[in-house]
């Protein structure tokens, strides 16, 4: 009896995937003209790029991915943090950007698995010195966990770069903290702040991520409070304290919902050059449901 034409099609199918001979998919790299910057300034840029599994029908992964690249090599950042980020966008991600490194660590199991916080950096300027990821949990170390609320892990990605030319280095911490616990974000900025402070070496540092809750909200004002021992502050408050931030997650609507809840923080001496949300459209889609922020900073000589 002839097999059916469906069978044997996805008979082939399962054969070459299991001998992983499908071919890989096409991704164009895209071309970046980095500035040259002095020592010490640096143009970071964090982004939720919304999970690329998630039911969004037009807004699909795969229906944005190509503007998404395209935003992210227009900035020409220096680093780069994201959040909702899995593992096939990240590998997307550095097929169409070659020239940055990443760090990634999978929030489910500490690997690849589920949501990570990734840190893409320039290959050409810095040398990884360091790296590491923490989960906000009583258990910070152990992968997977999660308390004080969260119904899923939350995690930190850190990493400590060096600049090929002058030898200094710095810190990135990138972050996602819980939408929907207040106790959990609370927690999760005490421990924050904690393993900020005792970092292995006292270079400058940057915090970015998104932090589900706006600069007026409680956790918020805790972690930004003057008495913290390494006293951290907003850079778009510090460029513009008389004026209302707006918001950053606007459900592929183009129109803020609420607060600006993606931040990038800095710690004491750094000077901040510029600050912006990028709330572009491209042909009426937008990249994600967040907008992208960025900064310039100086954090030393």
């Amino acid at each position: 009896m002839e097999p059916k034409k469906g069978f044997a099609v996805t008979g082939v199918l399962l054969t070459l995937m299991l001998a992983g001979c499908l071919p890989e998919e096409k991704i164009v790299r895209r071309q970046i003209i980095f500035s040259d910057e002095p020592a010490g300034a640096i143009a970071a840029v964090t982004f939720n790029i919304r999970c690329g599994n998630a039911e969004d029908g037009s807004n699909h992964w795969d229906n944005r991915r190509e503007i998404v690249f395209d935003l992210l090599a227009d900035h020409a950042a220096d680093i780069i943090g994201l959040q909702e980020a899995l593992d096939f966008q990240i590998d997307q991600i550095r097929r169409a950007l070659p020239q940055y490194s990443a760090v990634a660590v999978g929030r489910d199991d500490g690997k690849q698995g589920g949501e990570s916080c990734p840190i893409f950096y320039r290959r050409d300027r810095f040398v990884l010195s360091d790296s590491g990821t923490f989960w906000f949990s009583n258990t910070p170390w152990v992968a997977g966990s999660a308390h004080w609320g969260n119904t899923v892990p939350r995690i930190c990605t850190w990493v400590r770069l060096a600049e090929k030319k002058s030898g200094k280095a710095f810190y990135i911490y990138n972050l996602h903290l819980d939408h929907q616990s207040e106790f959990s974000r609370q927690k999760s900025v005490e421990l924050l702040a904690k393993e900020i402070a005792h970092r292995p070496h006292g270079n400058p540092c940057i915090v970015m991520g998104d932090f589900n809750m706006g600069l007026n909200e409680p956790s918020m004002t805790d972690l930004l409070r003057p008495s913290r021992p390494l006293r951290m502050a907003d850079t778009w408050q510090t460029i513009h304290p008389s004026e209302n931030p707006p918001g950053t997650y606007h459900a592929f609507e183009g129109t803020a919902r609420g607060p600006k809840i993606d931040h990038i923080l800095i710690g004491p001496g750094t000077e901040i050059i510029e600050v912006a949300v990028d709330a572009r459209s491209f042909s009426g889609h937008w990249p994600s449901d967040h907008f992208l922020v960025m900064a310039r900073l100086k954090l030393f000589e």
